[in-house]
């Protein structure tokens, strides 16, 4: 860890760091690699602390002193500010972000993204704080090549379905269609930023992550989560594969998604950290081009994966299709296309993600085939003992 340096060659001088969401999936990732690799300190604040257990206890760790643990909620917490007052910078994490949420639960997606975002960017602006802002690669809505017609050779020019922060469009369903909800509430959160940005000289870096995939992320229904309640895909399908269930294909799981890891993505995060003179003002894609698949391609891939991790045979039936409607209940819409123009973290980071699909889903299905295997077995030991 001595004698770090920033893409320039200047010394990394250790930091404070309030990072709100700590508690999640990407936030018990970055919190990782930031007491492992370097010697900035985090205020994580969350209202859970499970996934970044380890990281607080026992008191002998290495980094003890480093990480405290804060459990605020920030829709109602008057400490937030004098904890944002405490630090250098911001990274907010916190939102709701699963898919099933967006259609039946619109005012707590649009209040979650939006409203409850004002106050720390408020707080940041007022106070000189530099934010890292997590935004989602679904500001940019339906590719304009969803729009073509299916046999038009347009549909071949990268220019119509890759997605770049400073020429794409974004491009909503009508408002019926409150699976919108989020992508319009985080981009508009997007605009008041950058406008923050431009007119009060808030220092800021807006990431739109491309489906990060790792162990820990979402939850498993029942095992650690609620036992009702739709996570999003991977999740999903690992919940069907883990209790011998076939993999539900919305609409013929036509849609196409990349997909990157976590250990991948936090590295781009850290140099964000790492060179606020060459990542302030800017929005980042961070996602993994390369590892594009339909829904479909996911599916047959992550069977084949699980097998191997868990030397369980697959199903006969290893995918059944489903309905939006029926899947995700009425309003549902969805984008077609989601492949990341890496042009632009690319040139300021000097940033390329490596992991292949293969290799990330099997860490991922790894983890989540001995967490459940675990699970199950604690349930039998409690029944047991009844």
């Amino acid at each position: 860890m001595a004698g770090r340096v920033d893409l320039d060659g200047n010394t990394i001088n250790p930091i404070t760091i309030c990072m709100i969401g700590a508690g999640g999936f990407i936030g018990s990732h970055l919190c990782e690699k930031l007491m492992s690799e370097t010697q900035h300190t985090v205020l994580a604040v969350d209202v859970y602390s499970d996934k970044i257990k380890h990281l607080l206890e026992p008191a002998s760790l290495p980094w003890t002193g480093r990480i405290q643990f804060h459990r605020i909620n920030i829709k109602n917490d008057s400490r937030l500010e004098g904890l944002i007052k405490m630090a250098d910078l911001v990274v907010n994490l916190a939102a709701i972000c699963t898919p099933a949420d967006y259609n039946t639960r619109p005012l707590d997606t649009i209040y979650s993204n939006f409203i409850d975002a004002l106050p720390v960017v408020k707080y940041c602006s007022e106070n000189g704080k530099r934010l890292i802002h997590f935004s989602t690669c679904e500001v940019y809505g339906k590719t304009i090549g969803a729009f073509l017609p299916q046999d038009s050779p347009l549909l071949q020019d990268p220019a119509y379905y890759v997605l770049s922060e400073d020429a794409s469009p974004c491009i909503f369903g009508p408002i019926e269609k409150q699976r919108w909800s989020y992508a319009c509430a985080k981009q508009l959160i997007e605009r008041l930023i950058y406008a923050e940005g431009a007119e009060n000289g808030l220092e800021f870096t807006i990431v739109r992550p491309f489906n990060w995939i790792g162990p820990r992320m979402d939850f498993i229904p029942g095992i650690d989560g609620p036992s009702e309640g739709v996570p999003r895909v991977l999740a999903c399908f690992s919940n069907n594969l883990l209790r011998h269930e076939p993999l539900k294909l919305v609409d013929g799981g036509h849609s196409q998604r990349t997909f990157i890891y976590i250990k991948d993505a936090v590295e781009a995060v850290l140099l964000m950290i790492e060179n606020p003179a060459r990542a302030n003002g800017h929005i980042f894609n961070v996602g993994n081009p390369n590892n594009e698949v339909t829904v479909r391609q996911l599916a047959e891939m992550m069977t084949q994966v699980y097998s191997k991790v868990s030397g369980e045979s697959s199903l006969e039936t290893p995918t059944v299709d489903v309905s939006s409607k029926e899947f995700y209940g009425e309003g549902y819409d969805d984008s077609d296309k989601r492949i990341p123009d890496m042009t632009i973290i690319n040139r300021q980071l000097g940033w390329n993600p490596k992991t292949p699909l293969w290799d990330l889903l099997e860490s991922t299905l790894t983890y989540q085939h001995r967490t459940y295997a675990e699970a199950v077995k604690q349930a039998m030991s409690k029944t047991t003992a009844n």
